[in-house]
């Protein structure tokens, strides 16, 4: 795995107009009462790293990974306490930035693999903004979404069962004592349409479902067959861009 803070100039140099530049993008939030605020870019680059290990030289081109963001979009949780957010349009700037940073040293290729729901508008607008401005080809990918292809995992919420069976799967220290829920709270809901409130948060406490129910074990199953499939749309991405 080449690590561009590992990597002098004249080696980035050489490699940076074939490879693919990825890099992990998070959050640094309140995670319930339970899960460490890292969460999101702690997962995020973990299974990027585990990804790229996987693939070895399989990929067409060389593939970097580049330092974690671990800021995000996460004004909707600062109420709740460790928080640490970027607004949406500072986000969205310092991605840009970042595009064009690359594209000044010769890069022509990123894919922003993202762990966070609230960044996911952003990442798509920086995208678009930088192909445009700076002719690199930008791919965006929310890594929890590839659950999908495992047919096992349950429906990916903010700090339930399913991201704290990661992070246990990680360093069950980062992981504190949970309580089961009598019933599993939920926020209102429309078909085919996305809703956003204060009051949802509110009602959930700030996280999802039952993460009581998570357990080491499913974490790493869950895990490697997330970081199988990131690998895989690595090796079509390579061809791809």
């Amino acid at each position: 795995m080449i690590q561009w803070q590992r990597t002098n100039r004249t080696e980035l140099t050489q490699l940076l107009p074939e490879a693919i530049v990825i890099l992990p993008i998070g959050a640094t939030e309140q995670h319930g009462p339970h899960l460490a605020t890292g969460t999101d870019w702690m997962l995020a680059q973990a299974v990027t790293e585990q990804a790229v290990r996987q693939l070895g030289d399989r990929a067409a081109r060389p593939l970097i990974v580049a330092p974690s963001l671990p800021y995000g979009a996460s004004d909707h949780h600062l109420p709740f306490g460790g928080t640490l957010s970027l607004t949406p349009e500072t986000l969205l700037a310092v991605l840009i930035d970042l595009a064009r940073s690359l594209a000044a040293s010769g890069g022509r290729r990123l894919v922003l693999v993202n762990g966070h729901g609230g960044n996911i508008g952003v990442c798509h607008a920086a995208a678009a903004a930088a192909s445009s401005r700076y002719d690199v080809n930008v791919a965006h990918v929310d890594y929890w979404r590839l659950a999908r292809d495992t047919g096992t995992t349950p429906v990916p919420g903010h700090a339930g069962m399913f991201e704290t069976a990661l992070m246990l799967a990680q360093d069950e220290a980062l992981v504190a004592e949970r309580h089961p829920r009598d019933d599993t709270p939920a926020g209102p809901t429309v078909d085919d349409v996305q809703l956003h409130t204060a009051e949802s948060w509110r009602q959930i406490d700030g996280y999802t479902d039952q993460p009581a129910l998570a357990d080491a074990e499913t974490g790493r199953v869950w895990f490697n067959q997330l970081a199988t499939a990131l690998g895989d749309r690595l090796l079509e991405l390579a061809e791809a861009l």
